[in-house]
């Protein structure tokens, strides 16, 4: 590659109006100093500078507060979760009565199918992809299981076509449509976790309702990365975690929606005290009488030190704004493609869409070669500094997350890579 690319990477950087951002963030450093590249933020994101000021303070409120820091401390524990709700329900496309932070993601999830996964007669059916994240399958064949319903009866996986890596919007619909009365839930990612598709979950929820199904979404590689209208878009229910887009922390806080319209709806649920109606929480009362809308799903009083970081992270977003993020994503993707095209074309595949507007910022790349060797190749950018994600059996993910990355680090990567391949 040459200089002139990487003068043009220097240029984009240049010209980014969000460059300032990265300050913010802790960049990973090798044993000799330098900034390793970090391509991994659809795993774990990068920790806000302004973390560990949040989390000391919550600390030191413990330390002086003991107890009374759920009323007493400067951000009252009892009340933590609140703080985050305005900021994830911008991301989410969501009213703040319709999203809450609670649990993990498979926690999350569980709660969801209790309540809207109600198999009766011939609706029992769910609706899944072949490719799903083993928990989210995990979770759902155990669902069914709770029901007496043997997966082999009730699971309906959709592959993609033959030769083909991506699901087609219009198969799936064609597949829900053609279940029809006997499918009770669709459950589907956001973003596809290995090959990094956007699914359109508005066309999906429509042909989900009109054949009288719920429908949710894991949403995990989808919030913080591309835009959501949940509200908008009608979606049943949704959870997420709060570690890789969200830069919430290893572990961090999970999240889930729930459409405004189940907000007073008497649904099936586990409940839990911190659920409870806030007026008589502390009561303790014998019957239990559920918040309006997500909290109504709450289960026990949330973790604070893990909430903590998540307040760093949303202020950032709010500083971004959604819509100059996405720019910037769309950009730093799209350069990306265009020097692997250019430098590695012939001797690898992307697996991601093509379509700008069908991807986050995950490209997920196959090598033409045997997995052996894709996997040096994998284990020398490691070792040169590059942080990037190994997925079984061939699959190299990549994420260049805009609120840290830059397009030198992109050119960089793609210049390392191209003659690693070579080399290999």
């Amino acid at each position: 590659m040459t200089g002139l690319l990487r003068a043009d990477a220097v240029a984009l950087d240049a010209q980014d109006p969000l460059a300032g951002l990265r300050a913010s963030f802790h960049i990973p450093r090798r044993n000799d100093g330098s900034e390793v590249v970090y391509l991994c933020g659809h795993s774990l994101g990068l920790a806000p500078k302004h973390a560990t000021r949040i989390v000391s303070e919550e600390l030191a409120a413990w330390a002086s507060h003991g107890v009374e820091g759920h009323f007493a401390s400067q951000r009252p524990w009892v009340s933590y979760h609140e703080h985050v709700t305005g900021g994830l329900a911008r991301l989410a496309g969501a009213k703040p009565i319709e999203v809450v932070a609670m649990n993990t993601l498979t926690v999350n999830l569980h709660l969801m199918l209790v309540s809207f996964y109600r198999p009766a007669g011939r609706r029992r059916k769910i609706l899944m992809e072949s490719h799903a994240f083993s928990s989210d399958r995990y979770a759902i064949e155990s669902q069914l299981r709770i029901h007496d319903i043997a997966p082999d009866d009730a699971l309906i996986v959709i592959s993609p076509r033959p030769h083909e890596t991506l699901l087609r919007t219009e198969d799936i619909c064609a597949r829900i449509e053609h279940a029809g009365d006997e499918l009770a839930t669709v459950m589907l990612p956001g973003v596809q976790y290995l090959t990094g598709q956007r699914f359109d979950l508005p066309a999906i929820v429509q042909a989900a309702h009109q054949i009288g199904a719920t429908v949710g979404f894991d949403l995990a590689h989808a919030i913080g990365n591309v835009p959501l209208e949940l509200h908008a878009w009608n979606v049943d229910f949704a959870v997420w975690c709060g570690y890789k887009y969200l830069n919430g922390g290893p572990g961090a806080i999970g999240g889930a929606f729930v459409h405004e319209r189940h907000a007073h709806a008497d649904l099936p649920r586990l409940a839990g005290w911190w659920g409870h109606d806030k007026r008589s929480r502390f009561a303790m009362p014998p019957t239990f009488a559920p918040l309006a809308g997500a909290e109504g799903w709450q289960i026990s009083n949330p973790p604070i030190l893990s909430l903590a970081p998540l307040l760093a992270s949303l202020a950032l977003f709010e500083t971004a704004g959604l819509e100059r993020l996405r720019n910037k994503s769309l950009a730093l993707t799209s350069y990306l493609e265009a020097l692997l095209r250019a430098t590695a074309g012939d001797r690898l595949s992307i697996l991601t869409p093509q379509d700008p507007a069908a991807r986050g910022c995950q490209l997920s790349l196959r090598l033409d070669c045997d997995t052996d060797t894709a996997r040096n190749v994998h284990s020398q950018l490691t070792e040169l500094g590059f942080v990037c994600d190994w997925r079984e059996p061939d699959v190299i993910r990549v994420a260049p997350v805009p609120l840290y990355n830059t397009f030198v680090e992109v050119w960089t990567f793609v210049d390392v890579l191209s003659a690693l391949i070579k080399s290999n």
